[in-house]
């Protein structure tokens, strides 16, 4: 009998050598060798790693679960279900850490750290309340922020069966984009790492400028309190 097993060759930068491939190619990778080994699974397992470590982007392992669809080791359907599924799991363990921190916990922990207060936290899960279903949604669409949006549901406590179909239908959208690209570009897939860096150092850069925007204004806050007393 013929073997039809499937044998994926190693994703390289276009230096061709390891010493030249950037971090993202190594990830590329990995990511190719753990569905080599345990099928489209493997690509649910990295997208929850991912959700549960923020550095890792999810725009390189996306396209990596295409690209060994379109070369027949498992299909585009199950690329995409497992995805998903990886996606929620590790959603849901980040729920799970901010339902235990719960908002009593954030409080008195704002009230140790400087330029914090316990209102802080009321006015995020207040606003998260009433905003909480959009955040979620399209915050699973947001580098970074797709697996930090998960924190604030649990310590608002957000019904687990609306957080669980809101995180479902975003990643889903999120997920088919990248899993997509990866399947119809094949071996061209670098092209997506180029755009991936890019929109990494936008939200990085955007974070970045939303903390030190708290911190001028806190400290701004703190000083004009000084002069008034």
């Amino acid at each position: 009998m013929t073997d039809m097993t499937l044998t994926l060759t190693p994703v390289r930068s276009s230096s061709g050598s390891p010493e030249g491939q950037s971090w993202l190619t190594s990830l590329a990778d990995w990511t190719v060798s753990l569905m080599e080994v345990i099928g489209p699974v493997g690509a649910g397992v990295a997208i929850a790693l991912e959700n549960l470590f923020p550095p890792l982007p999810s725009e390189v392992v996306l396209p990596m679960a295409g690209l060994t669809a379109s070369r027949g080791s498992f299909t585009l359907f199950e690329a995409l279900l497992w995805t998903t599924l990886g996606s929620v799991v590790g959603a849901f363990m980040l729920y799970g850490l901010g339902r235990w921190l719960g908002a009593a916990r954030l409080r008195a922990f704002a009230a140790k750290m400087p330029l914090l207060h316990p209102e802080d936290v009321d006015r995020t899960v207040a606003w998260f309340e009433r905003h909480g279903g959009k955040a979620v949604f399209f915050g699973r669409m947001i580098p970074i922020f797709r697996s930090l949006i998960s924190i604030p549901a649990g310590v608002a406590k957000m019904p687990m069966w609306r957080f669980g179909l809101l995180t479902g239908a975003g990643s889903l959208v999120w997920n088919t984009i990248f899993v997509l690209a990866g399947y119809l570009l094949g071996e061209n897939w670098h092209i997506v790492e180029e755009y991936a860096s890019i929109l990494q150092y936008v939200v990085i850069a955007a974070v970045g400028i939303g903390v030190a925007w708290f911190l001028y204004s806190r400290v701004r806050s703190l000083l004009a309190a000084r002069k008034d007393a």
